[in-house]
């Protein structure tokens, strides 16, 4: 009922209007749920949409669903499949999509959007509007100038664009990053020209703007051991530096001093996603297809050989099946891939159990993860030996090498490595939106904004400038908040 200042109740909006309120995509799974949890109304069916949905936020959520990119290309029977997985609750499916769309790009937290990826010796965090890096800065990875050796705290790096930045990888010793503008800047080690400015092998301290590449907007970046991957926003890929194994994918063993196209990805399909391994990249299309290309010494290229593809080739096992694969992961001797339906598949090499079947040995080909059948995964990431798994549920599994105290498991004892998928439980208390691990460190980004590191922190790559090490997830604050929160004692 409207009172005197002209208000009203929502609920004598309508019903087409306020589910074209809920349908505008700026609600997520979470805020539909408690939504209906806390208003009657919204718990109840309507005339106005099929009785199939038992709830107005049901349909909402399917609305949303229809519109989202990874359910448009996903065929028939792929949506079919992710629905019966979810059994029939759209809330479910939705909450699926927005997980793996955040996981694997920026987390949308109470606290702001949030990304970060973590490199040998470093991690680099975005926040918003700003980049954060600490750890070591070797050959000026961290991108904070030639003076600057090492970080013990996440300090701001400055960029000569205004634009802000969408994108970052920093997984070896360079890192590159892409702005809003879609311009590509890069920093670090560039002997071999991975940074992509031309003949020049000199290492940049400060991030540079790729001048190759002006005029095409990117979206997405991926840093291997000397060679970087860009993805642009029409589904193209580029690539430059380091070619010894045929990395860059144009069918030669030439290196690249400027980012150039993989042209033999034109006509494939539109390219949504790319992973940099150490020697090695993959392509993942729209159409569910993985591609692969470069060094397969470890069997990481998933064609059940050993031989390097100088161009890339599509894994024929997920296509036989008729597995659509919607993200992967490029480990240093592994890979992992995450399907349409939320199920796993890893392989490679299984040192220390890092596939996670129960033992070391190595799979030439995709296999899929059965123990972890019974959870919806969102987000894969591997590293050296070692593997995280993220649910939609925010819980965190992790299998392979347990060294450094990386992996997150307290109660080492006498064993170093995890053979089968391992729920977290220093996590438990926690709904983990994105998790990102390097070669001796991990770091996760709960919903709330917190930023959580655990493993080595020798060279202060966590954030912390007293803690040489930690088994057990530890708070790391960013410069801004730790200026925030001495402020607050002062004043208190």
């Amino acid at each position: 009922m409207a009172d005197r200042a002209g208000s009203f109740s929502i609920q004598e909006l309508p019903a087409h209007l306020i589910l074209e309120i809920l349908s505008s995509g700026r609600l997520s799974s979470a805020d539909l749920a408690c939504l209906e949890a806390t208003c009657r109304m919204f718990r109840r069916s309507h005339e106005t949409f099929p009785n199939k949905f038992r709830s107005m936020m049901e349909f909402a959520a399917f609305h949303l669903c229809e519109n989202h990119l990874i359910y448009t290309s996903l065929p028939p029977q792929a949506r079919q499949d992710l629905v019966d997985r979810c059994r029939g609750n759209w809330k479910k499916v939705l909450r699926f999509l927005q997980s793996v769309e955040q996981s694997s790009g920026t987390a949308k937290t109470s606290a702001g959007n949030i990304q970060v990826t973590t490199g040998r010796y470093h991690t680099l965090l975005m926040h918003d509007s700003s980049v954060y890096s600490c750890g070591s800065s070797l050959c000026g990875v961290l991108g904070h100038g030639s003076d600057t050796t090492q970080c013990e705290t996440f300090s701001c790096i400055s960029f000569p664009s205004v634009s802000r930045v969408i994108h970052m990888s920093a997984t070896h010793d360079h890192a590159a990053f892409v702005m809003e503008s879609g311009e590509v800047y890069t920093c670090g080690n560039n002997s071999s020209f991975c940074c992509g400015h031309g003949e020049v092998r000199r290492a940049l301290f400060r991030p540079t703007h790729v001048h190759a590449l002006m005029g095409i907007p990117c979206k997405q970046v991926a840093t291997g051991l000397n060679f970087t991957v860009v993805l642009t926003r029409d589904g193209s890929v580029f690539t430059c530096g380091s070619n010894t194994h045929g990395q860059l994918g144009h069918g030669d063993t030439l290196d690249r001093s400027t980012p150039r196209k993989v042209v033999s990805l034109d006509g494939v399909g539109h390219v949504v996603q790319i992973s940099a391994g150490a020697s090695y990249t993959f392509a993942l299309t729209n159409n569910g297809t993985v591609h692969s290309f470069g060094s397969c010494s470890n069997f990481c290229l998933g064609h059940g050989d050993q031989h390097d593809e100088l161009l890339p080739r599509a894994i024929q096992s997920f296509k036989r099946n008729n597995i659509h694969v919607v993200r992967i992961s490029a480990g240093d001797e592994h890979a992992v891939a995450l399907d349409s339906s939320g199920y796993v598949y890893t392989w490679g090499r299984g040192y220390c159990g890092a596939l996670g079947h129960g033992n070391e040995n190595d799979r030439t080909a995709p296999e899929p993860l059965s123990s972890l059948n019974g959870h919806l995964a969102v987000q894969v990431c591997a590293r050296k030996r070692k593997t995280f798994v993220l649910t939609d549920e925010g819980s965190v599994f992790a299998f392979g090498w347990m060294g450094f105290g990386s992996l997150g498991f307290s109660d080492r004892g006498s064993s170093d490595k995890i053979l089968k998928p391992r729920m977290l439980e220093n996590l438990r208390s926690h709904y983990v939106s994105q998790i990102s691990t390097g070669l001796y460190h991990t770091v996760a980004v709960t919903s709330r904004g917190l930023v959580l590191g655990f493993g080595d922190n020798e060279r202060a790559q966590l954030g912390h400038e007293w803690l040489s090490g930690s088994s057990m997830p530890t708070e790391i604050m960013l410069q801004t908040r730790l200026e925030d929160m001495a402020i607050a004692v002062q004043s208190g």
